[in-house]
């Protein structure tokens, strides 16, 4: 197996794209492997890596259905659901707190940034 080719950051030919990339232009890797690599030096940790995949191989983006949209709006929906009081936050609920903002602090009438 051989190795990736590397390039320097912004130095890529052209024929390669990011997933961000190809995603901009409507297409996706569509099963390819990764076909080269940028990197960009850092200067007290490793450089930064980006992967590229080959752009007349990626295939279109796969159309949003009714059903996965529904299912979309669905998980979205639970991300923003208090599992303390069951109400809608408005908000996507954050990891660390792991409920909203009031049932965190119940001590304090307002958010625990503005003290």
């Amino acid at each position: 197996m051989g190795a990736l080719p590397v390039f320097r950051w912004r130095l890529a030919p052209d024929g390669y794209a990011t997933r961000r990339q190809l995603r901009a232009r409507g297409l996706r890797p569509g099963g390819q492997g990764v076909a080269a690599q940028l990197e960009r030096p850092r200067r007290r940790r490793g450089p930064l890596v980006a992967y590229l995949y080959r752009v007349d191989l990626a295939k279109p983006v796969r159309p949003m259905t009714p059903a996965r949209r529904a299912a979309l709006a669905k998980a979205n929906a639970a991300r923003r659901l208090c599992p303390q009081c069951r109400r809608d936050a408005g908000y996507v609920i954050p990891g660390s707190l792991g409920m909203c903002v009031p049932c965190a602090f119940p001590d304090r009438s307002v958010s625990p940034r503005s003290t």
